[in-house]
């Protein structure tokens, strides 16, 4: 494999996914303090994730959350990957536990800085930005607010109220992915390699790479018969891996790299995998 300095450049087949013209919100009710005081283990408490921009098709598809936490404590994340290219198939999601205690001080936060309100956060003239979408489960619902270019807007073509309001959301999405600074470092667990209970694989027709990598060695798919189930218009669909073909596949994926074919039913795949979440059940769970 070669090294490169940057991540992996973007590939033919890039999706834009049109900006929205204004922020998101959901369940705006005065009064909400918070959080409900008990939740499901695997509920998703809180959520922090890029959506759109100009990225390819399946990296939309199979994109994880930068944060999410659980009921139970659990915060899941994104860890850094090695800087090689073809990169890993597998992306590094890492896991690390919070007391019930601080998941409802993050509740706390998130609604403080303006989730879920209808607040103007402005248009930025900006092209091709993702948004921001924060999801937060409290005592009157579920709360959603999604803001256009949060980290790329400098200000221009936005209100001096507008700027205020996306910096409380920039410092909660600050807060909520550097947890030992926020709460303090013995109130944040170790990380630990999430392990899922069960992997979207997102399978679309093999292309021989450009970079000049050389080809690489077939892969035979473990798993259940690709494409599997289309994804919207896309040329590509999704299965869903679970018990012993998870266990098979977990151990082929190790072995193979982001660009490896995978052989099923006489044809070649590339895939783009994506552990499904706890509050996660298949491939129609995926954005």
């Amino acid at each position: 494999m070669t090294r490169m300095r940057l991540l992996l450049p973007l590939v033919a087949g890039l999706l834009l996914v049109p900006a929205a013209a204004c922020a998101k919100a959901a369940g705006d009710q005065p009064g909400d303090t918070g959080s409900t005081g008990s939740y499901a283990a695997d509920a998703a408490v809180i959520q922090a994730t890029y959506v759109g921009g100009f990225v390819p098709a399946e990296h939309n598809v199979t994109r994880l959350p930068l944060v999410a936490v659980y009921g139970d404590g659990r915060v899941i994340t994104e860890g850094p990957q090695i800087a090689i290219y073809p990169g890993p198939a597998l992306p590094n999601v890492l896991v690390q536990k919070i007391s019930p205690k601080d998941v409802d001080k993050l509740v706390k936060k998130a609604l403080d800085a303006g989730v879920g309100t209808a607040t103007d956060f402005g248009q930025p003239p900006i092209a091709d930005a993702p948004s921001t979408k924060f999801r937060v489960l409290s005592a009157s619902g579920e709360k959603v607010t999604e803001v256009y270019a949060l980290g790329e807007a400098d200000g221009n073509g936005l209100t001096e109220a507008q700027v205020k309001a996306r910096q409380k959301l920039k410092k909660l999405l600050d807060d909520l992915t550097n947890l030992k600074a926020t709460l303090g470092e013995d109130a944040v667990g170790k990380e630990e390699p999430f392990r899922p209970a069960a992997l979207a694989a997102v399978a679309r027709p093999w292309q021989a790479d450009a970079s000049g990598v050389g080809p690489q060695p077939d892969v035979a798919w473990p798993g259940p018969q690709l494409p599997g189930k289309p994804i919207g218009q896309l040329d590509m669909g999704c299965v869903t891996v679970t018990g012993d073909a998870l266990t098979a596949t977990l151990k082929a994926a190790e072995k193979a790299n982001a660009i490896t074919p995978w052989t099923s039913g006489g044809k070649k795949w590339l895939i783009s995998f994506r552990p499904l979440l706890p509050d996660e059940a298949g491939c129609d769970d995926l954005a």
